[in-house]
């Protein structure tokens, strides 16, 4: 989900409406200076002066400094990036508020580690040596709170809670009260405002009563006597991601809502078989809208029971792991659903936002998505989106997140309304969510901190600079950030521009559009470009011509030649020029054809383009398999040469005249022609380095769908007389050697150097 975009979202579950808005890409320019609200430190004190801890020392004027003498205060990014100079104080200012922060909870809790174990304390709780259950929650606004369920016969009499210190209510029962599966809500007494059952905020199971129409959910006391036990470690982290977002409900062939199980007997081996090193799983969190996508979470520490138990979650990562595949989960902490009967929006009844999970009045609703929006600020806030971040990982072995909606979070316009022209004034400024960014900071630097492999992803969509710069050197302390202006590119080509005009240049621009030393995660398309009012690359490309004209029985038509030749070439050239990883949607990697539309009342409830047509891509007499085997084929191309991580990128052609794109990546060197029809036989590039170079990849093989017009046999030697007479229009030092080669119209070729190893290997069984 994206701060610009609007999609199918409840409002209160009984209508659904889907909107689209226009993508903003992110440049880089600008400056404005920020100063910091007062009052802060005196806030820290107090809280820690209420848990009996010593107040927090106030960061002194003398620098702290590292082991190298280098000043951590902040700033240290300027040294990379001189367009923050103007913004130095509010770079200070917001990581003093991170030290001032982690070292009130430090000082209240021992550690930020030991504070985001909420999940041993909130809730429901098995003592081990008695066995009794204590149930706690956190509403300080609240007169009473009494649970109720199976167990007690729903008596909100029979189990009364008391109040402890802080806000947070409690109730022990003996072992044997509650049994493992009941039924559980919270009832809340709130004085004049009234009183209503609510599901416990850090349940980690809530379900629909079987066989009842329209039942509510209820949540689930999870305690199963076996538990999973994971049998395979992680896999270590890549020196770059290849991605599979995937939805777990939708990956069946079939019209229905798919299990855990299922997609980890189904569909896991089939990610691995692909190249794909790591799995993204999306709608985890427990959502009772299903239209959502996943993103309108109501039970944030509750995996999502249309698929299965949380036990079948754990078979499923297990089963990864097992396949040497990671796995990311799409953790939404940006906002939360408003849907008040079934989810967390129900601990706030009109209480003062110091007292709530969420912000008061226009700071605590995000008026296009309909949902809440988190106080960052709040103790038990940052207590529990912690606490929530550490328990994925602890309980199901989650290899890393990738923060969904991180633009909301980043601003107080949430992105609405903006277009984002990289002036950096838009980035550093009063508008700037200093405690939604400071909780990212908290976030990333204690992840990383616990789990040195971790993988964690911003979806944002802004651009704005330091977001994937460690804590340490004053950024926000994401890995990696989503390439979204790459895919925004890839449909406004396809849309407004005739083949004939395509631009180089502007791909190139484009695509080499990022900051230095903060990664990107390059993809054509994700989720976003898939669901209804949108439509798949290959769709966009293709159209109404896949229902008649993917058979390989008949010659293909123009519009199907073109269309495969195309959605080849813009994936290798967005993996190999985008980023520093890769990403795809399940099943558009073999072209799936169509949307994605949830069942809903006006598609009748049809699951039908809510599924995975697994069949057209394992059919041999179509030509999906075209697109899955070159697929397969460029990431297995990253496998050997590792060229999505190489820091060496240089772009030595890019004519807009003819066409043509030349660069290289890491030790290759890519050739693109996306002439409409022009074949250059002998075009001279040029290359870094002197030798022989051998032909790995095309895209106009016959195993992919293409006409073989190159031959992998033949061997293409650089000339000793120096750099190639043509660079075209891309302003780039000339390369030192230059070779020829066969470009086909429509295609793209990748060639490798032959190491003098090999040479030499040659020539003696040569002579032998």
């Amino acid at each position: 989900m994206r701060a610009v975009r609007a999609h199918t979202t409840p409002r209160a579950l009984s209508r659904a409406k889907t909107t689209s808005t226009s993508r903003r890409r992110a440049v880089e320019r600008g400056g404005l200076r920020m100063k910091p609200a007062p009052g802060w430190q005196q806030d820290l004190n107090m809280r820690a002066s209420e848990r009996g801890a010593a107040p927090t020392r106030a960061i002194s004027d003398e620098s702290v400094v590292d082991a190298d003498g280098v000043v951590i205060d902040g700033t240290q990014a300027i040294a990379k990036d001189a367009l923050l100079e103007p913004h130095r104080e509010h770079l200070k200012y917001r990581y003093e508020t991170f030290e001032k922060r982690k070292a009130a909870i430090a000082s209240a809790e021992s550690s930020v580690e030991k504070f985001a174990l909420g999940y041993e304390k909130y809730g429901f709780t098995v003592d081990k040596a008695t066995g009794d259950v204590t149930y706690r929650e956190w509403a300080p606004a609240a007169a009473h709170l009494a649970l109720i369920g199976d167990f007690n016969g729903w008596n909100a009499g029979a189990t009364p809670m008391t109040k402890s210190e802080f806000g947070t209510w409690e109730v022990t029962l003996p072992k044997g009260t509650i049994a493992h599966g009941s039924r559980v809500k919270v009832r809340v007494y709130a004085g004049d405002r009234g009183e209503f059952d609510r599901i416990p905020a850090w349940c980690r199971r809530a379900t629909v009563e079987p066989g009842v129409m329209g039942a509510g959910y209820d949540g689930v006391f999870w305690a199963p006597e076996e538990k999973y036990e994971f049998k395979h470690p992680s896999p270590p982290k890549p020196s770059a991601s290849r991605i599979y977002e995937a939805h777990v409900g939708m990956s069946s062939n079939d019209p229905k809502v798919s299990t855990y199980r299922e997609f980890a007997d189904d569909i896991l081996p089939r990610i691995a078989i692909g190249g794909y090193n790591t799995v993204q799983l999306m709608a985890v969190m427990e959502h009772a809208y299903y239209g959502s996508f996943g993103y309108h979470v109501t039970n944030p520490f509750a995996v999502s029971s249309r698929s299965g138990t949380p036990e079948d979650l754990k078979y499923l990562v297990d089963k990864a792991h097992g396949l040497g595949v990671r796995v990311l989960l799409d953790i939404v902490h940006s906002h939360a659903s408003s849907n008040v009967n079934d989810g967390i929006a129900g601990f706030d009844f009109g209480q003062g936002a110091e007292d709530s999970y969420f912000g008061a009045g226009a700071d605590g609703y995000h008026w296009l998505w309909d949902s809440r929006l988190y106080k960052y600020d709040n103790w038990e806030v940052m207590r529990y989106l912690l606490s929530n971040l550490r328990y994925w990982v602890e309980e199901y072995k989650f290899d890393g997140f990738r923060f969904d909606g991180v633009t909301s979070m980043l601003y107080h316009h949430h992105g609405l309304q903006m277009d984002f022209t990289g002036d950096y004034a838009q980035y550093f400024s009063m508008a700037t969510n200093v405690d939604a960014v400071v909780y990212l900071m908290l976030a990333n630097d204690m992840l990383h901190t616990l789990y040195p492999e971790i993988e964690v992803i911003a979806e944002d969509v802004s651009g704005m600079p330091t977001l994937c710069l460690p804590v340490s050197e004053g950024g926000v302390g994401f890995d990696a950030r989503l390439a979204m202006s790459i895919p925004d590119f890839w449909v406004k080509y396809l849309k407004e521009r005739p083949d004939e005009h395509w631009s180089m240049s502007e791909m190139v621009s484009t695509l080499c559009n990022r900051r230095y030393t903060e990664k990107a995660i390059a993809y054509v398309e994700s989720h976003d470009q898939s669901i209804v009012g949108d439509k798949t690359t290959a769709f966009w490309l293709m159209d109404a011509e896949m229902y008649t004209g993917m058979s390989t029985l008949n010659e293909p038509s123009f519009v199907i030649e073109r269309g495969i030749a195309l959605h080849k070439m813009m994936r290798l050239l967005t993996a190999s020029l985008g980023g520093e990883g890769y990403l795809t949607f399940m099943g558009n990697e073999f072209g799936h054809p169509e949307w994605v539309d949830f069942p809903r009342e006006g598609n009748n409830w049809s699951h039908d383009y809510c599924r995975r047509r697994w069949d057209l891509a394992d059919a041999d007499h179509l030509r999906y398999q075209f697109l899955l085997a070159f697929d397969k084929a460029m990431l297995a191309l990253d496998e050997t040469h590792q060229y999505m991580s190489a820091a060496h990128q240089h772009v030595s052609s890019a004519d807009d005249a003819r066409k043509l794109l030349v660069f290289e990546r890491g030790p290759l060197v890519f050739v693109f022609n996306f002439h409409t029809n022009e074949t250059y036989e002998g075009l001279e590039i040029g290359v870094g380095e002197p030798g022989k170079y051998q032909l790995v990849l095309d895209t106009d093989a016959g195993e992919f769908g293409g006409a073989s017009r190159c031959g992998f046999g033949v061997d293409h030697f650089t000339t000793p007389d120096g750099p190639p007479s043509w660079v075209g229009p891309w302003e780039q030092t000339p390369r030192p050697c230059k070779m020829f080669v066969l470009s086909p119209a429509r295609s793209a070729q990748v060639y490798r150097r032959v190491d003098a190893a090999e040479v030499a290997t040659e020539v003696a069984t040569e002579v032998a």
